[in-house]
């Protein structure tokens, strides 16, 4: 009886050629949105066929782009998560990790809300929404964010805030490693600046390992 071909070298060619696709439309996006499938395939080096093959539409790659996203950032989450620490240095440490994720994938989060509604943006950022809610009640019930708002509010808030900062990267008028939204993010949470830059710096050698990469 014949033995079945392993078909495990075909999976693996198959995974890295899906691997390849993503990287390179995580790449040619940010240089150009509007690049056609067809582009991306010459781009990554595969036929139109294979493209085609493992996302047959542009709405089924953004979704794929978002799902590794998503996945990028409960990874880093893990990583990001203070509890022992002083709410402050905690908010100031989490801010600092996930700036990488946002800046990797700002130019997906703006397509995203365009093709695939912001509902499914919303639930992406569900998790770093949900971190610092909790960071912010720590924060309040201590008294180191004397904030009038409730915290799931100035969660939302601060997400709208770190999604307006990133267009700004997209359009070229900010530059930043993360160290300036963490500040006026400790500032908007009610930390007096002065404090909010000396806590952001404090953290600084923390996080100067934590990168998206580092998670898968």
């Amino acid at each position: 009886m014949t033995k079945p071909v392993a078909r495990e070298p075909q999976r693996r060619n198959s995974r890295s050629n899906r691997a390849r696709i993503l990287a390179t439309a995580r790449r040619e996006l940010g240089r150009n949105p509007d690049v056609t499938l067809e582009e991306l395939a010459r781009a990554s080096g595969v036929v139109r066929r294979t493209l085609f093959g493992h996302f047959p539409g542009r709405a089924a790659l953004l979704e794929a782009l978002a799902e590794e996203a998503s996945e990028t950032l409960r990874g880093v989450l893990e990583i990001a998560r203070r509890p022992e620490e002083p709410a402050e240095r905690a908010l100031a440490h989490f801010v600092r990790c996930i700036w990488p994720v946002g800046d990797r994938y700002r130019l997906l989060l703006a397509l995203a809300r365009r093709d695939l509604g912001m509902e499914r943006v919303a639930e992406i950022l569900a998790p770093a929404r949900d971190e610092v809610t909790s960071i912010l009640e720590r924060g309040r019930r201590d008294g180191v964010f004397p904030t009038p708002l409730p915290p799931a509010v100035l969660s939302a808030a601060l997400e709208a805030m770190h999604l307006a900062l990133l267009e700004q990267v997209n359009t070229g008028a900010l530059e930043d490693d993360g160290t300036r939204t963490a500040v006026v993010t400790l500032i908007a949470a009610g930390v007096p600046a002065e404090r909010a830059g000396a806590v952001v710096e404090g953290v600084a050698p923390e996080v100067t390992a934590v990168e998206p990469d580092d998670v898968g």
